[in-house]
């Protein structure tokens, strides 16, 4: 029996690595041509009070990346609760963001427009979670809030990531940022139902 049980998780371990492995090779791809507009040119952007988490040295840049990527879809896949799940998908998607930025600043544009994106689909995650436990009448005013602040953050970041960019990547960035203003309004929306006053925006009238 405890071969047999050896067997079926090496088995899923590597059913997982094969799955990451072909949706990688599938992901759409990315080439620019234009050099990064002036950095100097870029006007102040808030600072948000949120701490992203350290993405880790293998990034997505790295041969070994599939593995990262593997393992971090068995932990989401094999955890039930769907306010654990809004957890873990906003902590990929922090992550994701943070390796984004680190690769346009080493000036990898392609990649780091791929793991931006495929990070903010994990905010879509994240909120389509929190939304299924209030169903379950889980208690997320807590999660709500850190999931509001988190889209500002990511707002934030992706605004100093777009002076790194090629101007013709610029489009999709501002195209992707859509994921982090759908969230932070999404959020606010389900706080002040239960009458707790959201984050202030100070991206307001920008």
């Amino acid at each position: 029996m405890r071969k047999y049980l050896l067997g079926l998780v090496t088995f899923a371990v590597a059913f997982g690595i094969l799955s990451v492995s072909v949706l990688e090779s599938a992901s759409v791809s990315y080439v620019f041509a234009t050099p990064p507009p002036d950095p100097t040119l870029v006007s102040e952007i808030p600072e948000v009070d949120y701490q992203l988490p350290y993405p880790g040295r293998i990034l997505p840049d790295s041969p070994f990346w599939v593995v990262k990527a593997a393992r971090d879809k068995i932990w989401y896949t094999i955890t039930v609760n769907p306010e654990k799940r809004a957890e873990l998908a906003l902590l990929f998607s922090d992550k994701r963001l943070a390796a984004s930025k680190i690769l346009f600043e080493k000036k990898k544009p392609e990649i780091a427009l791929s793991t931006l994106t495929k990070g903010e689909k994990y905010l879509e995650i994240s909120w389509g979670n929190e939304e299924l436990a209030r169903q379950k009448g889980s208690e997320t005013s807590a999660l709500l809030t850190k999931l509001a602040i988190a889209s500002l953050k990511h707002r934030q970041v992706i605004e100093e990531i777009l002076p790194m960019a090629p101007e013709d990547a610029r489009p999709l960035i501002i195209k992707v940022e859509d994921y982090s203003k759908a969230l932070y309004k999404a959020a606010s929306e389900a706080l002040n139902s239960k009458g707790i006053p959201s984050p202030k925006n100070p991206f307001d009238g920008q």
